[in-house]
């Protein structure tokens, strides 16, 4: 057995690590956003984390185009840390940080930009795919639904983030899909 075997890593080695890489900015935390709600779920405050520049993940596994096309569970999770990179760089020009919510019952959101104004919007990151954007949709309107009103405001608009797309649309739920690309607009 090999010293840099994977199974002989302990915390403090992947501490260690994890450490080194946020040092030399290869990845970055997003904290967890903790809501006024009226689910009794217990809210994850761990942290998660996304590289910086997704392509440093893609050449460290050596993979390429056809690679990532053939495996879109790992593409969509590399296209999640490419949006939560822009979204920061655009939550940070409207005077707000970025954020994500987990709980102890399984509804998540990848994204919450909450501004110091108080406002805040819920952001789904998907590849696309109408069930995929449905789900995403389904998650945010849950979240939503729980969030106590008489303490905080409800989110100012929620949307599905896709990869490819020419043009935004508004969902008769309200929520908007929005293509990566147009986020500059």
């Amino acid at each position: 057995m090999f010293a840099n075997d994977a199974s002989t890593l302990d915390e403090d080695t992947v501490a260690d690590y994890i450490k080194a890489l946020k040092k030399l900015f290869v990845i970055e935390d997003l904290a967890a956003w903790n809501p006024n709600l009226r689910s009794k779920a217990a809210i994850r405050t761990s942290d998660t984390r996304h590289f910086v520049d997704p392509s440093i993940g893609i050449a460290a596994l050596g993979i390429g185009p056809k690679d990532l096309i053939n495996d879109l569970d790992s593409f969509g999770l590399f296209f999640e840390d490419m949006a939560v990179r822009d979204l920061r760089v655009y939550a940070e020009a409207l005077d707000g940080q970025l954020y994500h919510y987990r709980d102890s019952s399984g509804l998540e959101c990848d994204t919450v930009l909450h501004r110091r104004n108080g406002s805040y919007a819920l952001l789904e990151v998907k590849l696309g795919g109408e069930d995929h954007i449905n789900a995403g949709a389904a998650s945010m309107i849950e979240l939503a639904g729980n969030i106590d009103t008489d303490k905080m405001p409800a989110p100012s608009f929620m949307a599905v983030i896709i990869g490819v797309g020419q043009y935004a649309y508004q969902r008769q739920d309200g929520v908007f899909v929005i293509p990566i690309g147009c986020l500059k607009d």
